[in-house]
């Protein structure tokens, strides 16, 4: 593994986790388990605990509003609650690594840090790409075992995935099937969206938000969402257009080139 490829710096001191479950929601299709997550974060007001910089990462930067550079980064964060609650490990960032050796190293980099906490589960959220806007998302699952699918599928969320999409890309799939070299069970929830490399699945965010919350107890208020939709889209839709076609087209390019067919869902 390139390791000098990457740069893992730690904020503050190592927690004590109870097994914590971690959730990955990094940017893809309408950006929905980037929002997802995003919203987690400042919701159980979250601590960053690393921050990942890669030479694997899309090569740009974003300007910010001080018309600064700076580089594209993934983080992780930690809720802890103490008591007999499940602890959480929280991913999100601005990108995935656009290559596959990357995505598979990067992929089990996180892992490890799973595996170092005694992680329970990984949970994975992701976008269904749909040709219309859909009035009201389903969301569906799929896992590495039977086991953790038995656990989430609920009238919330349906297990029968087999058909509506091809191959899930990205961090988002790899992390399940990785995953379960390691004993680990993982599970990803994929909520529909537009397939418009521009549009936002607050939506379908919502839905999973929804799942998340009635699984994990998390009381969250998700209807604080809605309120908060016109900041997300600020600061997502910047990054997205300033990296689209540097990054996810570049993977889906690669993945048609791979296949000779459509790709609907990307990581």
């Amino acid at each position: 593994m390139r390791d000098d490829y990457w740069k893992i710096a730690q904020f503050g001191k190592m927690p004590k986790l109870n097994k914590p479950v971690f959730i990955e929601g990094l940017p893809g299709i309408g950006n929905v388990g980037k929002v997802a997550v995003d919203f987690l974060i400042d919701e159980l007001k979250a601590k960053k605990l690393y921050e990942i910089t890669s030479y694997t990462f899309p090569h740009s930067v974003f300007v910010n509003e001080d018309n600064l550079v700076e580089l594209p980064i993934v983080e992780v964060f930690y809720k802890e609650f103490g008591g007999k609650k499940i602890d959480l490990l929280l991913l999100g960032g601005d990108v995935q690594p656009i290559d596959e050796v990357s995505c598979y190293e990067f992929s089990e980099k996180i892992l490890d840090v799973v595996g170092k906490f005694s992680g329970r589960e990984v949970i994975t959220l992701g976008g269904i790409g749909l040709a219309e806007i859909p009035k009201k998302p389903k969301v569906y699952c799929t896992g590495n075992s039977k086991k953790i699918i038995d656990k989430y599928k609920s009238d919330l969320v349906s297990n029968k995935l087999y058909g509506v999409v091809g191959p899930i890309v990205g961090v988002s799939g790899l992390l399940l099937g990785l995953a379960a070299r390691r004993n680990i069970e993982a599970i990803s929830f994929l909520a529909e969206t537009y397939g418009h490399p521009m549009y936002l699945g607050i939506k379908g965010a919502k839905e999973i938000l929804k799942v998340l919350d009635k699984n994990l107890k998390l009381n969250i208020d998700i209807n604080k969402l809605d309120k908060e939709i016109k900041d997300i889209e600020e600061e997502i839709m910047k990054k997205t257009e300033q990296l689209s076609e540097v990054s996810k087209q570049i993977a889906i390019k690669k993945l048609q080139k791979k296949l000779g067919k459509d790709v609907d869902y990307i990581g």
